[in-house]
């Protein structure tokens, strides 16, 4: 029996989340540059979607650019820049004809306004899709998000739109750019690492973590199968005793 034909469809966390990492040792591998891994991570994007789509999941985030990566080498992130703007040209029919929409989360602003323009585009070409919704997490990190939260609050408070009393876990989930969407319940690293990475640090509080050794353009929709396999043999308690769970 396949990893697909394992999972339960009852029990398919709403949002899962993944940490696209080895891109660069990918490359090194097959000794070329570090744009080369760029460039092949796009098949695992492509095949993770198709599998995401497959299985009927509802929200499915990719981190693609964190606020970090701004100081690799220029032409790296030239690079990544370029790849993003022909990816995103390529693949919106493809998302379109798999009734997938795109939400994008990040400081936006900050991209070059090619890059600004082709999202835009393909976020109004895919608005009416009703499937599988793909977040992309550009020029992202969790805690300029959560201290841009926390800047607002202030200036809500500040002008009188909102009291100090009122401020709570639900308010803050407001701010966030994730706002509307589930947190993830299941988060999934590649290349071995076992780091968090600045993401989504407030909404997974209470994911389950997942670490696997494949390098992002080895990635497949197989592998993303094996970690909603594995998700679905945990037992999720949110701090209750195992006991308290069957009583």
């Amino acid at each position: 029996m396949t990893a697909k034909e394992k999972i339960q469809k009852s029990n398919l966390p709403k949002h899962i989340a993944i940490i696209m990492d080895g891109n660069g040792r990918w490359a090194a591998k097959q000794g070329n540059e570090r744009a080369f891994g760029h460039e092949h991570g796009v098949d695992a994007v492509r095949s993770a979607v198709e599998g995401a789509v497959e299985v009927g999941l509802q929200y499915l985030t990719l981190y693609a650019f964190s606020t970090e990566n701004w100081s690799r080498p220029q032409d790296e992130v030239t690079a990544l820049m370029g790849l993003l703007v022909q990816a995103i040209t390529d693949e919106t029919e493809k998302l379109k004809e798999q009734n997938v929409r795109l939400a994008m989360i990040g400081d936006l602003a900050s991209l070059p306004e090619e890059v600004q323009e082709k999202l835009n585009w393909s976020i109004n070409k895919l608005k009416d899709s009703t499937g599988l919704t793909l977040v992309l997490a550009l020029s992202y990190s969790s805690k300029w998000e959560i201290t841009q939260a926390i800047r607002q609050i202030a200036t809500d408070v500040k002008e009188g739109t909102l009291t100090i009393d009122e401020i709570n876990n639900n308010l803050l989930d407001k701010y966030l750019a994730t706002n509307g969407i589930p947190d993830p319940e299941l988060l999934i690293r590649t290349s071995g690492e076992t780091r968090i990475s600045n993401f989504l640090l407030w909404q997974i509080a209470y994911a389950e973590l997942y670490f696997t050794p494949v390098l992002w353009p080895d990635f497949r929709k197989e592998n993303l199968f094996e970690a909603i396999c594995d998700f679905q043999n945990r037992e999720r308690r949110f701090g209750k005793t195992s006991q308290q769970l069957v009583s």
